[in-house]
C-alpha cells in the first residue's frame, strides 16, 4: 500500500542478477537457531496443519476488517483504481513496435500486446493481443502469470517468454514466435524451475538451472550453464561453465549494440554483491580483471559500460570512484580481459548516485538523483575514446527512470513520476535530444490541496537523514495528523518520489500524511549509503528510521497515537524491528512479506542469498547481531506494543510465508494482539491479479484508518 512496490520490485532484479555465496552452516548454528521453537512446523509452507492454520488467521483478520464500515469503501476505491483503464500501458520496444502487458477486470492473468510507435502515441491505441494469458490458462488448465520475455537479436522475431505459476520466482520458459503471435512448434521449452536462460545465437540459448536433482546452490538458484540447441533434448545439452555449490547463483546473459556487436558474458559472484564477470573469447569463458563490486551494465557503439559499486584502480591507471560508470572497448576485452585500459564516463558527486541506464542505437540514457531527485542525460561516445554528456529537460522535484531504449534507433522511452504529478511516458531522441511527453496518466486523485516537503532527521551518529513529507497545505503542526511513514534501507534500492493512486486517494484525500524515509541501507547516495548498514552495522538502518519517526513528532506533524509505519520484504524486516525495539513509538505496524526470523533466515527460501547483505549465524559476531535484533527472537512478555498487521503470501519463494507466519503464532502464544492474513498466489507481493493487490490494499487502508484516523 505505498506509492508502488518498487522495493519489491528491484529486490526482485537484484534476486535475478546478483550471487552471493552461502557461507555453509554448522549443524552447532542451526541447532541453536532452531531449539526451543515451537513454531517451526509452520516453515513447511504448504502443508496441511500449516495451511489449516493460515485459513483460520485468516477467517478471524477478515472478521475484522472486512466487517469494519470503512473497508467496503476503500475495497470499492481500490478495485476501480487497479481496473481503470485510464492506467498508462507501460511500453517496451521490440522490433520497431511497442509492446505491453495488461491486466484487467476481462483479463485477471492479462494479456500480451504490440502496436505501432504511431498508434502507441494516440490517445486510444489500436492494440492486437499476441499471447492472452488468460486463454492459455483455461485451455491448459493452468494458472499462468507473466514473468516477461527476451527477444533474440537481430530480427527480434523469436523470444523466450517466461510463465509463472501463481506468480511464484520459478517460471517455465517457451519459445514464442511473434510474426504468428503463437508458441513455436519447434521451439524451446524449458520446464518449471528458477533458472537463467539467455540467446546465443537465433536457434541456440545458454541455461542455468537445476539440470539433476539438487544441482543448485544452497540459496535454491542454479550454478551449471548449458548450451541447448534448438530441437536438442535437455539431456543433451552440453556444459560450458559451472558455478560452485556455494555461490548463490550463476548464469549467463547477452547484450547487443546497434553496430551489430553481440557478446556473451557470464555472472557468478561469491557473495550476494560481489560478482566475477566474464566474457566468451575464442578460449571460453574468461574473467574481466575488474572488481568484485562492479557490474557490466550495457554495450553501446562498441563499448561494454561497466557499473562500479567499488573504487577501481586498474592497472598502471588512475583511481575511479565507487558509483561511477566506465566503458572498454569491447575488442580489446575479448582479446585480452586481464588487461582492461577504462576510459570515465560519469563520476558522482556527494548527493549524487546512478539511478538507471540503458543503450540506444549510439548514445547511453542515463538517470540519475541529485539529491534524491531525478535527472536524466544522454552520453554519447566520440571518435577519440571519451564521452560527452548532455542534459535532458525534464520536470523537476520528481523520479525519472529508464524504461526502454531501442537498440535500432535512438528512441529511449522515459518514465516521469511525483508524489503529485500524474506519471507520464517521455518519447526521447538520442541523437537529437528531443523530447516529449506522450502519454500521462489523468489525475486519479484530488491533489491540488496538498505539497511536498523535504525535511532532515539526525540519526544517533549525527548524519543527515532526508525525507519527504506528503500533506495537505492546510495541515497543522498540532501532532494530530494520521500519517504513514515507510522506508525500505537495503540491497542499495533507492526511494524516489513515485505517483500512488492508492496513497493519494485512499489516504491522503482523506486527511492523511505520508511519509518516505531515504535510510542508510538504500542507494540514493551512491555505495557508500548502502554499506553503511551492512551486517553487524545494521543497527544504523534501524536507528535513522527512529530519527525520523521522532523528528515528524518534534515538528508537530504527528504523535505517536497518530504515527503508523509500513514496510515490505526487507523493508518489512525494518518494521519488525522498529516493533520491538521502539513499539512506544509507533500506534500502527504494517508488516509486508516479511523475513523476521533472522537466525533461521539463511535456512528459509532463498534466504541464504542475502549473506552479503546481513551476515551468517555461522560467523559468532554476526551471530550475535542477528540474535539482537531478530524480531522473532526479540518479542518479549510484559511490553506493550501496537497491534501489528502482518501479511505474507503462500506463493511467495523468494522470503517465503515462514516468517511472518512464525511470527504471528508467536504473538498469540504471548498474548500480545496482531492481525495475521496470508494472501494464497502473488509470489513476492500483494497477489497476483489486480482484485487480489486491491483487496490486500483495502485490507491495509482499513488497518491505518481503525489505528489512526478513528
Amino acid at each position: 500500500m505505498k506509492f508502488q512496490l518498487r522495493s519489491l520490485a528491484l529486490v526482485t532484479f537484484l534476486v535475478a542478477i546478483a550471487s552471493p555465496p552461502v557461507h555453509a552452516q554448522s549443524q552447532a548454528a542451526s541447532s541453536v537457531a532452531t531449539a526451543d521453537d515451537p513454531f517451526i512446523w509452520l516453515e513447511q509452507a504448504s502443508s496441511p496443519r500449516a495451511m489449516a492454520w493460515v485459513n483460520s488467521e485468516n477467517a478471524k483478520t477478515v472478521a475484522v476488517l472486512e466487517q469494519d464500515p470503512h473497508y467496503a469503501t476503500l475495497y470499492a476505491s481500490a478495485v476501480k483504481l487497479a481496473e481503470t483503464r485510464d492506467r498508462i500501458p507501460y511500453p517496451s520496444i521490440i522490433a520497431g513496435q511497442i509492446y505491453n502487458f495488461w491486466q484487467d477486470a476481462e483479463h485477471t492473468h492479462g494479456v500480451w500486446r504490440r502496436t505501432t510507435v504511431a498508434s502507441y502515441r494516440t490517445a486510444s491505441p489500436a492494440w492486437t493481443t499476441v499471447l492472452d494469458l488468460d486463454a492459455l490458462s483455461k485451455s491448459e488448465k493452468a494458472n499462468w502469470f507473466w514473468k516477461g520475455a527476451t527477444c533474440a537479436e537481430p530480427a527480434e522475431q523469436r523470444c523466450l517468454v517466461r510463465l509463472s505459476d501463481g506468480g511464484e520466482d520459478a517460471v517455465t520458459v517457451r519459445e514464442f514466435d511473434l510474426p504468428s503471435a503463437a508458441f513455436a512448434k519447434d521451439g524451446f521449452s524449458l520446464p518449471h524451475g528458477k533458472q537463467d536462460v539467455t540467446w546465443e545465437n537465433p536457434a541456440t540459448v545458454l541455461v542455468s538451472r537445476e539440470w539433476a536433482p539438487g544441482e543448485i546452490t544452497k540459496s535454491g538458484y542454479p550454478f551449471v550453464v548449458k548450451r541447448l540447441v534448438r530441437g536438442q533434448a535437455l539431456t543433451d545439452a552440453v556444459e560450458v561453465f559451472r558455478g560452485t555449490a556455494s555461490d548463490v547463483r550463476a548464469g549467463p546473459f547477452a547484450l547487443d549494440d546497434g553496430d551489430g556487436h553481440h557478446a556473451i558474458f557470464m555472472s557468478r559472484s561469491p557473495s550476494f554483491f560481489e560478482s566475477e564477470q566474464l566474457v566468451q573469447t575464442p578460449k571460453g569463458f574468461e574473467k574481466l580483471a575488474i572488481p568484485l563490486k562492479a557490474s557490466v551494465a550495457s554495450l553501446v557503439a562498441g563499448q561494454i559500460v561497466i557499473r562500479l559499486d567499488t573504487a577501481w584502480t586498474p592497472a598502471g591507471g588512475t583511481t575511479f570512484t565507487a558509483g561511477s560508470l566506465v566503458s572498454v572497448p569491447l575488442a580489446s576485452a575479448i582479446a585480452n580481459p586481464a588487461q582492461l585500459t577504462p576510459t570515465l564516463i560519469f563520476a558522482p558527486g556527494p548527493r549524487e548516485s546512478l539511478d538507471g541506464l540503458s543503450a540506444t542505437h549510439n548514445a547511453l540514457v542515463v538517470a540519475q538523483l541529485d539529491n534524491v531527485r531525478g535527472r536524466a542525460f544522454v552520453y554519447t561516445p566520440t571518435h577519440a575514446g571519451a564521452w560527452t554528456r548532455s542534459a535532458l529537460t525534464l520536470p523537476d522535484n520528481v523520479s525519472i527512470g529508464i524504461m526502454d531504449a531501442d537498440i535500432h534507433s535512438n528512441t529511449a522511452l522515459l518514465s516521469v513520476t511525483g508524489f503529485l504529478t500524474p506519471s507520464s511516458v517521455w518519447l526521447v531522441d538520442a541523437q537529437s535530444r528531443t523530447l516529449a511527453s506522450i502519454k500521462s496518466l489523468p489525475a486519479q486523485f484530488e491533489a491540488t490541496r496538498d505539497t511536498v516537503e523535504q525535511f532532515e532527521a539526525t540519526s544517533t551518529d549525527g548524519t543527515r537523514i532526508p525525507y519527504f513529507v506528503v500533506h495537505q497545505r492546510a495541515m497543522k503542526r498540532d501532532g494530530s495528523n494520521p500519517t504513514i511513514l515507510y522506508a525500505y534501507g537495503g540491497f542499495q534500492v533507492s526511494e524516489t518520489p513515485t505517483y500512488s493512486p492508492n496513497v493519494g486517494k485512499l489516504w491522503l484525500e482523506r486527511g492523511g500524511v505520508w511519509v518516505l524515509a531515504n535510510i542508510r541501507g538504500g542507494g540514493e547516495f551512491g555505495p557508500a549509503w548502502h554499506e553503511a548498514g551492512l551486517k553487524t552495522h545494521r543497527q544504523v538502518i534501524y536507528d535513522d528510521f527512529a530519527a525520523v519517526g521522532r523528528d515528524l513528532i518534534t515538528r508537530g506533524i504527528t504523535s505517536t497515537r497518530r504515527l503508523g509505519i509500513e514496510g515490505g520484504s526487507n523493508g518489512g524486516l525494518l518494521m519488525g524491528v522498529e516493533f520491538t525495539q521502539h513499539p512506544e513509538l509507533w500506534n500502527a505496524v504494517d508488516i509486508q512479506v516479511p523475513l523476521l526470523d533472522m537466525l533461521r533466515y539463511e535456512q528459509i527460501a532463498a534466504g541464504a542469498s542475502w549473506v552479503g547483505e546481513y551476515g551468517t549465524v555461522s560467523n559468532p559476531d554476526e551471530r550475535a547481531f542477528l540474535a539482537s535484533i531478530s524480531p522473532y527472537n526479540n518479542v518479549r512478555s510484559g511490553v506493550t506494543y501496537p497491534e501489528p498487521f502482518i501479511w505474507t503470501t503462500t506463493k511467495d519463494d523468494r522470503v517465503g510465508p515462514q516468517h511472518a507466519r512464525k511470527f504471528a503464532a508467536k504473538l498469540a502464544s504471548m498474548n500480545i494482539p496482531y492481525l495475521f492474513y496470508e494472501v494464497t498466489e502473488g509470489g513476492h507481493g500483494s497477489g497476483a491479479s489486480l482484485k487480489e493487490r486491491a483487496h490486500t490494499t483495502a485490507l491495509e487502508m482499513t488497518y491505518f484508518t481503525r489505528k489512526l484516523m478513528n
